[in-house]
């Protein structure tokens, strides 16, 4: 069982089946129940979809890199791309009390790969790339 693995995907949206399975799988052996496998794997696919949508603008624009590793209690997925950076600070936290008519586009995904994930870190400066890196504890802490 490889305690570190990178796959570089095509970023499109068939992919993100994919990049599911690859992390799903290495969740799994990171000894993560099935239920927290999918939710780190709902996690990156809904970064995965935010990079294809606006740090690409679109499909087929370029490419994912996505790499794992299994390290004590921890699995860490980092997952790069050569798109266009964001600043993560400036989506408002969705208002999940209002209705849903009320409530403006966008801000959901990022609302809930923080919701899911133990730690989530965005770095816009290294190697004229876009880090996403996403932790998620055995213990929950």
């Amino acid at each position: 069982m490889p305690k570190t693995q990178t796959r570089i995907f095509p970023a499109r949206y068939d992919s993100l089946a994919a990049i599911g399975q690859f992390i799903a799988a290495a969740a799994e052996r990171a000894g993560f129940d099935d239920c927290t496998a999918y939710q780190v794997q709902l996690a990156v696919d809904e970064a995965c979809s935010n990079i294809i949508e606006h740090a690409y603008g679109g499909e087929g624009a370029g490419v994912i890199e996505c790499t794992y590793r299994i390290q004590h209690e921890e699995f860490v997925v980092v997952l790069r791309d050569y798109g266009q950076p964001f600043e993560p600070e400036s989506v408002p936290k969705p208002n999940l009390s209002a209705n849903i008519e009320e409530r403006p586009g966008g801000g959901l995904g990022l609302y809930l790969i923080r919701e899911i994930m133990d730690e989530v870190d965005f770095d816009f400066e290294s190697e004229a790339a876009n880090v996403l890196t996403m932790v998620k504890r055995r213990n929950g802490e």
